[in-house]
């Protein structure tokens, strides 16, 4: 039997869209919109692929998205493992170096104990790296984040109390001044277990009100679902996060104001300058992995930790090692007598 049509049949990917102020025969063909199929002629409607699956470019079938973190055996993962142990390596060796020359005047003069507990807390900060690494679950979502603001907050303290020590030090050998007995009990190291147990009273709260749990992310890569931490309470993340930038802008401001203070233990322009460094990574970081989806917000992330432990590390240690192996007539009594007689001339 004859027919009449005005518009030619709609192939797969394709539906029909009928033209205003003609016959039903008279159609358009409109292709289908994304994660939308049609495998058949002249559809009138396209089917929505489900989440797990997104359609081909011809929009004629639904293919299963693949799962996409960032595993070890992931060339981009394989060499942060290689650059974390690197960097834990790094430190294992110069926390050897000052365990070997603990006698010498500058590893006593910049507080032995401190020292340690700095060392072997960056340690595990390039170490809790790894956590973020390999398929995400809730062990692993919730131990990253944890273990993150944790050691980076025994860390940041530390810091904070050699800047204090560093400051009580200059004081005590002021004329009139009464703090020789804060510096001889070692009361800025306990501003390390105080300021650890707040952080750890703002992670209970986060993990008793809403904890890191896996999550996915089915659009922002096409063809992938993304596995994902989500982190739960915002509110108790950006609190643990700001209570952590509160303790760096303190040690920031404190070894800031005492850096030109005219004194052989003054280790405070390191100080100063490893916080810069810490500050800049982290405000610099925020931005950039808000912006970054899936494999790259991970590395982002790893790579933040990297750089503000590094500078950590290389600020405040390698000058001490360096004289300590390469300038020893400088790491003794009679080298900081010399350095704090051309330090008083220079005063006066």
């Amino acid at each position: 039997t004859p027919h009449s049509v005005c518009s030619e049949s709609c192939g797969p990917g394709f539906r029909k869209s009928p033209q205003e102020g003609k016959a039903a025969c008279c159609f358009d063909c409109t292709p289908c919109p994304e994660n939308e199929i049609a495998n058949g002629t002249d559809r009138e409607k396209c089917l929505q692929c489900s989440d797990h699956q997104y359609a081909n470019t011809q929009r004629t079938q639904c293919l299963l998205r693949a799962d996409s973190f960032l595993g070890f055996g992931d060339p981009l993962g394989m060499a942060l493992v290689v650059l974390g142990l690197c960097f834990c390596k790094i430190t294992a060796i110069i926390l050897g170096i000052f365990w070997k020359h603990h006698d010498t005047a500058i590893v006593k003069a910049n507080n032995r104990a401190l020292s340690y507990i700095l060392l072997i807390s960056l340690i595990f900060c390039f170490l809790c790296s790894l956590l973020f690494l390999g398929r995400p679950n809730t062990v692993t979502c919730i131990l990253q984040q944890i273990t993150f603001v944790i050691v980076f907050t025994v860390a940041v303290s530390t810091v904070l109390a050699k800047t204090v020590t560093v400051i009580l030090a200059f004081k005590a050998t002021s004329p009139g001044r009464g703090m020789r007995w804060l510096l001889v009990s070692g009361a800025p190291n306990f501003i390390i277990p105080i300021c650890t147990l707040i952080q750890l009273t703002l992670c209970g709260f986060w993990l008793g009100t809403s904890p890191p749990f896996v999550d996915t992310d089915a659009h922002s890569e096409p063809g992938h679902i993304i596995i994902l931490c989500n982190k739960g309470s915002l509110t108790a993340f950006y609190c643990v996060l700001g209570y952590l930038g509160s303790l760096a802008l303190a040690s920031f401001t404190m070894a800031f104001l005492a850096r030109n203070l005219p004194d052989t233990f003054n280790e405070a322009k390191f100080l100063t300058f490893s916080m810069l460094v810490f500050c800049s990574v982290w405000l610099t970081f925020l931005p950039v992995y808000h912006s970054a989806k899936g494999k790259v917000m991970v590395a982002v992330e790893v790579f933040s930790i990297f750089a503000s432990s590094a500078g950590l590390l290389g600020c405040i240690f390698v000058p001490k090692c360096y004289t300590i192996l390469l300038m020893p007539k400088r790491n003794s009594l009679h080298g900081f007598s010399d350095k704090r007689h051309n330090i008083r001339n220079k005063h006066s």
